[in-house]
């Protein structure tokens, strides 16, 4: 299995590159991928908790889907191993709508002979990632007064995840 190219590449929040095209079908992405985010809400989803612990961020930049998932998992474990799953709900909200494409340049002996090189080099879908503007919500995490520390550890350990410089905010639900 191929590595993932590094993310430098793509974090950047400038607008995409949008191919227009004479022939209708070269102007669209063909598929897009599978988001890897498996759950945008854990926990009690049905209980109304006094407090919200918010993840802000403090740039403008693209996140890979992979990135929110791993910190989704690490955060979530640490909530439900201490709290349990009904003292508290996890929301991850934004959605990765972005497709990130690569255009494959081969390497090696002869490669120039297959190689297509800047010619046809729109790219083919590789991924998606979340566009995440300055001072947006990533994740919010409600629980009761008594459990705000083990909500923002759990917000610290997302934050160590995901490219970026984040806030922890915590606000009270009336």
């Amino acid at each position: 299995m191929p590595r993932l190219r590094k993310f430098v590449a793509y974090r950047g929040l400038e607008r995409p590159y949008t191919r227009i095209s004479k022939y209708k079908k070269k102007s669209f992405i063909k598929t897009t991928p599978n988001v890897k985010i498996v759950r945008f809400n854990t926990g009690n989803l049905r209980k109304k908790f006094p407090y919200s612990v918010n993840l802000v961020s403090k740039c403008g930049l693209n996140i890979r889907d992979n990135a929110m998932e791993s910190g989704r998992q690490t955060c979530n474990r640490l909530l439900e191993s201490t709290l349990g799953t009904p003292a508290y709900h996890m929301q991850v909200r934004p959605y990765p709508h972005q497709v990130i494409r690569e255009n494959p340049l081969a390497s090696g002996a002869g490669a120039d002979r297959f190689s297509t090189g800047m010619q046809k080099a729109f790219g083919k879908p590789t991924g998606s990632a979340v566009r995440v503007k300055e001072g947006q919500k990533l994740i919010t995490v409600s629980v009761n007064k008594k459990d705000l520390k083990v909500a923002r550890d759990a917000l610290n350990r997302f934050r160590k995840k995901i490219p970026g410089s984040y806030l922890v905010q915590i606000e009270e639900n009336k």
